[in-house]
């Protein structure tokens, strides 16, 4: 009651002489009042670095409608909503499409690939309609190329 009592008094008459001690002791509790708060608020702070959030491999997604594979949020039947049921076609042709165009990628092939499927087919073409004669003269000259680079055993020398 008396620190209420001594807000409201004048300047002048904390001045004085006789109120100088009380001046003091009011000094003194706001200071320590101040040096509470300051480390009341310096407790819960900590003195950590900063980390640096990297970039995560994983997709994060609050929602387990891609987990369950589920429609549409909202549903309407037979005419009740026809706002939603628009919403739902419409949702529904996009998801087709991206399955589509995925399907198509997946499935498509390349130039390089499409020319060496190519390039071996004309080869098995060409040795289907090659005649007999054709056929036994290529063997027999692969076995003329082959005889030379063939290894006979060795006896070993005594």
């Amino acid at each position: 009651m008396a620190a209420k009592q001594s807000a409201h008094l004048s300047k002048n008459v904390l001045q004085m002489k006789f109120m100088q001690r009380s001046v003091l002791r009011m000094e003194k509790e706001q200071n320590e009042e101040e040096r509470q708060k300051i480390i009341d608020d310096e407790h819960w702070a900590l003195d950590l670095q900063e980390y640096k959030t990297k970039e995560s491999d994983f997709l994060e997604n609050q929602s387990y409608t891609t987990c369950e594979e589920l429609l549409f949020g909202r549903q309407s039947y037979q005419g009740f909503n026809p706002e939603i049921e628009k919403l739902m076609k419409v949702h529904s042709e996009e998801k087709e499409a991206q399955k589509s165009e995925q399907k198509e990628k997946e499935e498509s092939v390349g130039d390089a690939e499409m020319a060496q499927r190519y390039s071996s087919l004309m080869g098995i073409i060409a040795k289907k309609f090659t005649k007999k004669r054709q056929r036994s003269e290529e063997k027999s000259n692969q076995n003329e190329d082959d005889e030379p680079s063939r290894k006979k055993f060795m006896k070993p020398s005594e």
